[in-house]
């Protein structure tokens, strides 16, 4: 099944990807081998994950996180309904 996620880095930075295995993709961004953003800011934590129905709409909604301000992702991350919307 295809995921959306969001990992938080050591630097507090905010990473989004999309993985169809999220437990391997999230062992090899702490390896440092899945990204050259991730690898310099070790370790990650995952803070967020989505499933969707199909690699395409994983990939859809990657692309519409990584629009949002990092504001928008915290108030997804916390879950909070209220601000997501007013944001």
């Amino acid at each position: 099944m295809p995921y959306v996620y969001l990992l938080r880095c050591a630097d507090n930075s905010l990473y989004t990807g999309q993985a169809e295995n999220l437990e391997a993709r999230l062992a090899r961004h702490n390896m440092g081998t899945a990204s050259a953003f991730t690898a310099r800011r070790r370790p990650v934590r995952l803070v967020y994950s989505e499933a969707l129905p199909t690699p395409a709409l994983a990939l859809a909604r990657e692309r519409q996180l990584k629009r949002w301000t990092r504001a928008k992702k915290e108030a997804l991350i916390a879950g909070d309904l209220i601000a997501l919307k007013r944001l």
